[in-house]
């Protein structure tokens, strides 16, 4: 297990929606274990609170702070990072994982969602990013920022929702570009891409798919994976990786090869 005794992390939409796990309060649960200071945010104080309880019971020594935040106000992130470094000084790893799925190809798709998605899913990103990169960079240790991405970006996976692709998409190129204008200054970006994840929102993707029908629509997700099941929050080691290819090379299949 990786040591990240006193490492600061910021993690964005740490909530959850429900009983069970999301990827947020996983990804912190998983840090506080490894001895980190997690600093999180979600829309709803409820869904952070609930989050730290749950942090807390799972690692007892955990020092964690949750706070509310609208990730797609710059406003409201500003205060978020602003806090963390008035009581930690200093951020070490960011976690962008706010991100919503909403149905619609461009010709059913209102303005309105098409705006929300790009903001929710792409903007939230920027705005955290660009408060956060000047912070590690004055860093003698730089720092790491991991973006959530999808499959989705990669592929039509068999739903329309044109604009979470798209943004998704986005966020893949987005990361791989900052990643080469910041590599001499310490700080990696990356990202994962996660495929379909049994996590308490797929209630929610029920909902707007199947006809609250959540059984059936667990079981179309199922058949889709090669390995017959979703993946969850907590997949041992990579259990749930195959077929792919982890690049490890600095940045250099990124970068033009200019200085």
């Amino acid at each position: 297990m990786h040591d990240l005794t006193d490492q600061v992390v910021l993690v964005t939409g740490i909530g959850c929606v429900g009983a069970g796990w999301e990827n947020g309060i996983a990804i912190a649960t998983l840090f506080a274990r490894q001895g980190a200071i997690i600093f999180g945010c979600d829309l709803s104080l409820e869904a952070a609170k609930t989050a730290k309880s749950q942090i807390q019971s799972d690692s007892t020594t955990v020092d964690i702070t949750v706070m509310q935040a609208d990730a797609t106000s710059s406003a409201s992130m500003k205060e978020f990072v602003d806090a963390c470094i008035s009581k930690h000084y200093r951020i070490d790893i960011l976690i962008n994982n706010v991100g919503r799925s909403e149905p619609g190809d461009p010709s059913s798709l209102t303005e309105e969602v098409w705006d929300e998605q790009m903001d929710v899913n792409l903007k939230s990103v920027y705005l955290t990013t660009r408060l956060v990169l000047p912070i590690m960079a004055s860093q003698i240790t730089g720092g790491n920022i991991l973006n959530i991405s999808s499959v989705s970006g990669l592929r039509y996976i068999g739903k329309p929702q044109v604009a979470y692709s798209t943004t998704k998409a986005a966020i893949l190129s987005f990361t791989r570009t900052t990643a080469v204008i910041y590599a001499d200054k310490g700080i990696h970006l990356n990202c994962v891409v996660p495929g379909l994840i049994n996590t308490p929102l797929v209630k929610i993707l029920a909902a707007k798919h199947a006809g609250e029908d959540y059984e059936e629509y667990c079981k179309v997700r199922d058949q889709q994976v090669p390995m017959g099941r979703m993946g969850t929050a907590w997949d041992k080691e990579a259990a749930y990786i195959t077929g792919t290819e982890i690049v490890v090379d600095g940045g250099l299949t990124q970068s033009t090869g200019r200085t």
